[in-house]
């Protein structure tokens, strides 16, 4: 079977409950390709009419903002030993230099970090649990999330789908350009915010003291 008529037998319910979960857990805090998701379900949606790219729209949504709820609430429980613990698990993801990061954006600009930080693929794991972690007011946090959520969810949703409604005899032969193109998109992302980790985990290094000798 070809996988265009694969993908007409998939349930649009299924593929709703997919991205809603997907992208929540990656908003909770679990590194999983989010963004990625929700692109191929937007394009697919644009080429299949049984797939409501409002409804796609807003379970991405749902997901994001509950995501980062419950992050919050585990980052604020758990604090910074947490931290240390997903380190230790997920140290490409959770290493000290990448907190340092986030944790600076989070001094800088407070609430708007949670908003802004939806929109790069390696901070969307840091902002809900950072948040608890730090004690941000759980209104400023709130707003901030849902905001985001939103605005990230709908907006990629609309855009890929109109995208794809226009070209959609171009998609049909090409259709993994625009995968391609995602994922080209999120790896950048990623590496600019992995060089930036870098850069603060090499500077905290050097601000380590040298330990000093035992006396004899």
């Amino acid at each position: 079977m070809h996988v265009q008529d694969w993908l007409e037998t998939v349930p649009a319910v299924s593929i709703y409950a997919l991205v809603a979960l997907v992208i929540g857990l990656e908003s909770l805090g679990i590194p999983l390709p989010g963004e990625i998701i929700l692109v191929s379900a937007a394009l697919l949606s644009s080429q299949h009419s049984g797939i409501n790219p409002v409804i796609l729209g807003a379970c991405a949504s749902v997901g994001a903002v509950v995501g980062d709820s419950i992050g919050y609430a585990i980052g604020r429980k758990g604090g910074r030993p947490l931290l240390a613990w997903l380190g230790g698990k997920f140290p490409r993801h959770f290493g000290p230099g990448h907190i340092a990061t986030a944790e600076r954006s989070f001094q800088k600009w407070g609430m708007w970090a949670v908003f802004f930080g939806r929109f790069i693929a390696l901070l969307r794991i840091f902002a809900g649990p950072l948040a608890g972690v730090l004690k941000m007011p759980y209104w400023k946090f709130l707003i901030a999330n849902v905001l985001g959520g939103i605005i990230w969810a709908g907006g990629t949703t609309a855009i890929i789908y109109y995208v794809g409604v226009v070209a959609e005899s171009w998609l049909k032969r090409f259709s993994w350009v625009g995968l391609v193109l995602a994922v080209l998109i999120g790896l950048a992302s990623m590496l600019v915010v992995k060089r930036r980790a870098k850069r603060v985990s090499a500077e905290l290094d050097e601000a380590q003291p040298e330990p000093v000798a035992a006396a004899e």
